[in-house]
């Protein structure tokens, strides 16, 4: 009996992780959708693309998937099943439809938290203990579908989203692997999100790192966790310049107002509550220091601390 066919929509360390496991297990993978990379952006994780190729499975990378063009071609592969594992691109009803035997997305969420973007990011800012990897059916609102599998891993209170990520990259393929049979014969099982549990969370940028001195230490120290390398970072405005940050301490002192430079070495700002020891710093253009050869002063005050709305 011939293997069901699959098309995999897969980009990042666990689109790379789940398509190796499909290939390990000797799945007919018929193609490959992917991104290019993004110009500018910092590409620390492993190229789906030469994955593919190297196994000489097709690889395409269109800038949307969605057009009559890209459906046709697609339904003339007449996949069984649809794969996406971190594919940044929503994938119409159109094409979900083709696949008999169903649509399946990793997410990188214990389901129904966390829907939307960039999950491990918004779980280690908010200060979550926990998250993992969902593999659910895919309909048409994302990350909606009823649950296959989930892998929970345990987040550690100094661990960084990379940190994270790579725990939620080797669940992602655990549960890829412990449901594939079940998948390919057709038998997946299935259960219903409970949406009283749903929580949504939008994409990041960049400039959306920007600290709120207003926060307290715990809050400062998770949101620099959140955001340090391989990410964009965590930044305050100093004198229009940008400070990055790429790692602190978090104290219990109250001292100060918030944003206020409340020592110089170690340099220690005040926040809403606490203070917040700064020990991996950089002048936007400038190299990375852990020294204290910052250049502020006593009493400067830095970054914003009046009202403003927080991007989501």
């Amino acid at each position: 009996m011939t293997e069901p066919g699959i098309v995999v929509f897969a980009y990042h360390d666990v689109g790379y992780a789940c398509l190796d496991a499909l290939i390990q297990r000797g799945c007919r993978v018929l193609a490959v959708f992917t991104h290019q990379d993004t110009p500018g952006e910092n590409i620390w994780f492993k190229s789906v693309a030469d994955l593919a190729a190297r196994h000489g499975i097709p690889v395409h990378t269109p800038a949307s998937v969605n057009t009559a063009e890209w459906i046709a071609r697609l339904r003339a592969l007449k996949p069984a099943i649809i794969f996406s594992f971190y594919y940044r691109q929503m994938i119409s009803q159109e094409i979900l439809d083709i696949a008999l035997l169903g649509a399946f997305n990793m997410h990188g969420s214990l389901l129904p938290k966390y829907r939307g973007r960039v999950p491990i990011n918004w779980a280690v800012l908010r200060g979550e203990t926990e998250t993992g990897a969902t593999l659910h059916y895919m309909v048409k609102r994302a990350d909606a579908g009823d649950i296959v599998d989930q892998e929970a891993v345990a987040i550690g209170p100094r661990e960084t989203a990379q940190d994270v990520f790579i725990k939620v990259t080797a669940a992602a393929s655990k549960v890829l692997q412990r449901n594939l049979e079940a998948i390919l014969q057709g038998r997946a099982p299935r259960r219903a999100q409970d949406e009283a549990q749903a929580s949504y969370f939008g994409g990041r940028k960049p400039q959306d790192g920007r600290i709120d001195w207003r926060q307290d230490a715990r809050q400062i120290f998770n949101f620099v966790r959140a955001l340090t390398h391989p990410y964009p970072g965590a930044f305050t405005d100093v004198a229009g310049k940008q400070l990055f940050i790429w790692w602190v301490e978090p104290r219990t002192e109250n001292i100060g107002a918030p944003g206020q430079v409340v020592g110089t070495s170690p340099l220690r700002i005040a926040a809403g509550q606490g203070s917040i020891e700064i020990t991996k710093w950089q002048w936007q253009g400038g190299l990375e220091h852990s020294n204290d050869a910052h250049g502020l002063s006593l009493n400067q005050m830095m970054g914003e601390t009046g009202p403003r709305t927080v991007p989501v």
